[in-house]
């Protein structure tokens, strides 16, 4: 299952920066990760400095 991006985002793009696959964009209001992109790393949550990134 795919990281999901939380409505705690703070949109500061950290996570953008570390995904290895680029799963990672921004949306309308904050980002999002595109689930059949995504490999399941766990390199963006690790980046969040705001925690809102979960499995």
């Amino acid at each position: 299952m795919a990281y999901k991006i939380t409505d705690d985002c703070i949109s500061c793009g950290a996570c953008a920066g570390t995904c290895p696959v680029g799963a990672i964009s921004e949306g309308e209001n904050h980002y999002e990760i595109d689930a059949d992109m995504c490999v399941e790393c766990g390199a963006c949550q690790a980046g969040c400095p705001a925690g809102a990134i979960e499995a």
